[in-house]
């Protein structure tokens, strides 16, 4: 009797691993987003200060958004990238916007005044603004071009190499 559970078990579990392992060893930033190439949603979400941003306030500019969260630590891998990149890239025209993904502005707050801060962090109340682009998780970065299209989605951490490839011909 114990073998028959034993092979019924099998039979369900073996296909099942398969499955899974099938996705190891693929580079999740190689998914393909439904996004790029498409308007970018269109947001009014307020800073830490207080402070509306709205993202079509910036048709005109590439604008780079990222996703991001104080307990995520591939977060704080690629926080001094995007300062770097906000450094370089910002007063030559793009807009940079932190969005705060399932965390509290205080945490926020103290993160940055560490850390450090060259753009604004907006807060996504109930995640509608993550849920519109598509976010599966942190970080995520997505770069806007001038007419508000979604050129690229990168999962996980962005170095500043990856912005600036995709910044420079934009400008």
């Amino acid at each position: 009797m114990n073998w028959k559970i034993l092979a019924v078990g099998a039979v369900i579990v073996v296909p099942l691993v398969a499955v899974l392992a099938s996705g190891f060893g693929k580079d999740p930033r190689g998914v393909s987003n439904a996004l790029e190439g498409r308007k970018a949603p269109d947001f009014t979400l307020l800073d830490l200060d207080g402070q509306p941003h709205r993202l079509s306030d910036e048709a005109g500019h590439p604008v780079v958004i990222n996703y991001w969260a104080t307990w995520c630590s591939p977060c704080r891998q690629e926080h001094p990238h995007l300062l770097k990149a906000a450094e370089v890239y910002g007063p030559r025209g793009v807009a940079f916007y932190g969005v705060l993904y399932g965390d509290e502005a205080d945490k926020a707050r103290d993160f940055l005044a560490t850390h450090g801060q060259a753009f604004p962090t907006l807060v996504d109340e109930g995640d509608r603004t993550a849920i519109d682009y598509g976010v599966a998780g942190v970080p995520e970065t997505y770069v806007i071009d001038a007419n508000g299209t979604i050129v690229r989605k990168f999962i996980g951490p962005v170095s500043f190499g990856e912005l600036a490839a995709l910044l420079e011909p934009m400008l």
